[in-house]
């Protein structure tokens, strides 16, 4: 016996003071200020050319949300305005009173309002603080605090990265992001249902915490009855007069099981609590599995380190990661379509599992759904990063009750592996100078320590939590290689891309490498000029400057904008991919690599794989063949064979030195057998390994389908002939197919067709051809193109293109 009316309609927001033209702006509900007055035509899209430089001012502005609802008497004793999302200082006003106020972004709000409804019209104001007032108010009364930009972000409850980071921009928005509705209900409602779900041998145990809420007046005193209901099982509890809370126990005899993708099927099944006497009912699909984070010390007589491994279902799972941002500053324009071709993009780049990073968001509902039903695993942060942050309140309470209710909601999802209690903090504390500014001041470590494993362990005791990433447990500086997670960021910020090499992690939380977006993403996002390298928005502290020296003794200097365009992308493709074969090799005593980064939330030179305007840069083709089941690598002398599959890996290891003519110079056949998630080392024959030239000879090896090129010098020292090839078009039911034959060895053969159509895509990248040989790529477009300009560069292009 309840209803829920949403009030997403009618909204105008209002500058206040109000200005004319900021007056009555017709507002989007759920969405943000930015958003609207971009859709009125009062600002240029932040996202293009220098626009957000010019503002600031919105996040320094007080906003004015306002509607109109009709409420006619259902017969309900309770109503509620229910607020998903706040963003973030808010004053919520119903017919002139003040109902209540809010400092979270990441917090839902419940209002009792009965008494102040009226039949008929309805006047619903909610009015948002200026963040950054606040927030800069909240420093100067607790005092400043180190963090890695000016901005005031950890003083309040809100997305950091709208106070801008080093791939962002600063736009700190205001608005009701999450949706909101009236909600009026008699007796008693379902207040909150906390499955916890474990196995027990074969067997799944449910026991789902109710608590109930219970209107005034008589209804308080009545007995009420819950039931419960998964895969077959079902159990009732009964509330005696004035009880509120209830468990209830279910066992379900041997459920089809859920596992990472990779591992086995997804497996969910409709877990739901109905309170009977008003029939208000609780429905959500969950996941039958067991996840345990093993952190034992190595044996041995003198051990080196401790393991950190994810088990699921008793199973240990290498974790190819990729980290995640919020994929739009603006969260509320991140639609369902668009998350399912983020996940989409994930599953076809062999990633099986997103990390969602701290300086973010919890994300929706549907970021969860998707991952449950992908197999997509998930590492969730607690929003804490980069900084260190205030302990004492107002922030203290809202950090407790923000981790509570978000724990519960996202507990029922078998996706989400692990709770992390911040990112990058540890380490800002014993590397950044925070220890001497602090001057033994808090800094956000009883968060970490104390406050967030207490809310963990008594609300989701089913799951690993950790305390940060970087971190390597009690004792130990939080990024020692031998235990727990670690950060890599000397390379890209310092030294070469090689120096990967020199690390011998238990688990890569963060690292990456930069290049450019897209050449259509580019384009669209400066609307004048010819493009230049300086064209695309760089936020990283001589970002530019670190994307050519990273450049080394890898690629020829470039030349002009297409050659650095091309040589950027490229070069952060090769970087990543050196790194995630290293770190996959050393399986099973490195056990997860999780690149930073795959989504970008506006267009940016950037670690990201996928664009802000979602196209694959070719990084992301690079991590799916990286992430691949089965991956060949060269390292320290060796194949090395990967098998991150659940089947044996047999066959002929055929080995081959060329010249650049690719004539053979000489051969070697091994037989090789990998096991299921198995690694196996074999030694290169001396003969195979050792070219009389470097500079004008390669090693290739193939195992079944698996090819690999290795060069045995950097590509800048290599004696290239000049590209020579064939290339013809032809069209197709969707696009074209182009087929490429070299006359000569094309290193690293790529297509750009974005440059002609912005919305054509490419099925594969980067490919080495020796001549004679032939590769085919499919192109998809609804366009005519230009045949001439598609078989040639800047759209086709290759490494010695050049010479």
């Amino acid at each position: 016996m309840s209803a829920y009316h949403p009030l997403d309609r009618g909204w105008t927001a209002t500058a206040v003071p109000a200005e004319p033209h900021l007056k009555g702006v017709p507002a989007t509900v759920p969405g943000c200020v930015h958003a609207d007055l971009l859709a009125a035509g009062l600002i240029d899209d932040p996202y293009l050319d220098d626009n957000e430089d010019r503002l600031a001012w919105v996040g320094r502005t007080d906003w004015r949300y306002e509607s109109e609802f009709t409420f006619a008497d259902d017969g309900h004793g309770r109503a509620d305005l229910v607020f998903e999302g706040l963003d973030t200082i808010a004053t919520v006003i119903l017919n002139g009173i003040e109902v209540g106020t809010t400092a979270n972004m990441h917090r839902s709000y419940r209002f009792p309002v009965r008494e102040l409804l009226r039949e008929g019209r309805n006047r619903l104001t909610v009015h948002f603080s200026s963040p950054h007032a606040y927030a800069e108010e909240r420093r100067a009364e607790l005092g400043a605090l180190p963090g890695p930009y000016p901005e005031p972000y950890q003083f309040i409850r809100k997305m950091a990265c709208n106070f801008g980071w080093d791939w962002g921009p600063t736009l700190v928005t205001s608005g009701i992001w999450r949706p909101v509705g009236l909600h009026t209900w008699t007796t008693a409602r379902l207040a909150q249902v906390r499955p916890e779900i474990t196995l027990d041998g074969r067997d799944g145990l449910v026991r789902v915490h109710v608590t109930v809420e219970r209107a005034a007046g008589p209804a308080a005193d009545l007995p009420l009855t819950l039931s419960a209901e998964v895969a077959g099982a079902s159990a009732r509890a009964s509330l005696a007069p004035g009880a509120c809370e209830a468990v209830l126990e279910l066992r379900v005899r041997e459920p089809a099981l859920w596992w990472p993708r990779g591992y086995g099927e997804q497996a969910r099944h409709p877990l739901t609590v109905t309170l009977e006497e008003t029939g208000d009912s609780w429905r959500r699909e969950v996941g039958f599995r067991s996840v345990r984070l093993d952190t034992t010390p190595d044996a041995g007589p003198d051990p080196k380190g401790s393991a950190f491994t994810l088990f699921v279902n008793d199973v240990p799972v290498f974790v190819r990661g990729a980290n995640w941002i919020p994929d739009d500053c603006f969260p509320a324009r991140v639609t369902q379509e668009r998350l399912a071709e983020r996940f989409a993009q994930t599953c076809e780049a062999h990633v099986n599992l997103l990390r969602v990073w701290g300086g973010g968001l919890y994300e929706g509902e549907e970021f969860y759904d998707l991952a449950d039903e992908l197999g997509i695993m998930v590492f969730q942060d607690f929003p804490f990063a980069c900084a260190a942050y205030p302990e004492e309140e107002p922030l203290y309470s809202e950090v407790v009750a923000e981790a509570g209710e978000q724990v519960v909601r996202l507990a029922p999802h078998p996706s989400l592996m692990m709770w992390i209690g911040n990112n990058e903090n540890f380490m800002g504390h014993a590397d950044w100078g925070w220890e001497e500014q602090l001057s033994g001041r808090a800094w956000g470590e009883a968060y970490y320590l104390d406050v967030l494993p207490r809310v963990v362990a008594e609300l989701d005791p089913t799951r690993p939590y950790w305390p940060g990433t970087p971190y390597s447990g009690s004792g130990h500086h939080p990024n020692v290689p031998e235990h727990g997670t670690v950060h890599i960021w000397d390379v890209w910020n310092d030294i070469d891309y090689v120096h990967y090499a020199d690390w011998r992690p238990r688990f890569v939380a963060e690292f990456g490498f930069q290049g450019p977006p897209t050449y259509a993403t580019l384009r669209r996002s400066v609307t004048s000029g010819p493009l230049t390298p300086d064209s695309s928005h760089q936020k990283a502290v001589d970002g530019q400057g670190k994307l050519l020296r990273g450049l080394g003794e890898h690629l020829p200097r470039p030349e002009s904008f297409d050659d650095w365009h091309f040589y950027g992308q490229l070069n952060q493709a090769r970087a990543v991919t050196f790194g995630v074969e290293r770190f996959r090799s050393l399986m099973p005593y490195c056990m997860g690599a999780i690149v930073w980064q795959l989504n970008d939330c506006w267009p940016v030179t950037s670690w990201a794989a996928v664009d802000g305007d979602g196209r694959r840069k070719p990084l992301w083709y690079a991590l799916r063949r990286a992430y691949a089941d089965r991956l060949l690598t060269v390292q320290e002398g060796d194949i090395v064979a990967v098998n991150d599959s659940p089947d044996p890996w047999s066959g002929d290891l055929e080995l081959i030195r060329h010249n650049l003519a690719g004539e053979p110079l000489a051969k070697e056949s091994v037989r090789v057998r990998v096991p299921p998630r198995g690694v196996a080392r074999i030694p290169l024959p001396r003969h195979v390994a050792s070219p009389a030239d470097p500079a004008s000879e390669l090693l290739v090896a193939r195992l079944d389908e698996t090819r690999i090129s290795h060069l045995f010098a950097q590509d800048a020292a290599v004696a290239f002939p000049s590209a020579d090839y064939e290339a013809e078009a032809r069209p197709v039911t969707d696009g074209y197919l182009l087929t490429v034959t070299a006359r000569t060895i094309l290193r690293d053969l790529t297509l750009f067709p974005d440059r002609l159509d912005p919305d054509a895509t490419v099925d594969d990248m980067m490919i080495t051809l020796l001549p004679g040989e032939r590769a085919v790529f499919h192109i998809r477009s609804s366009r005519d193109l230009d045949l001439a300009a598609l078989t040639s560069a800047p759209v086709l292009r290759c490494v010695n293109d050049t010479k």
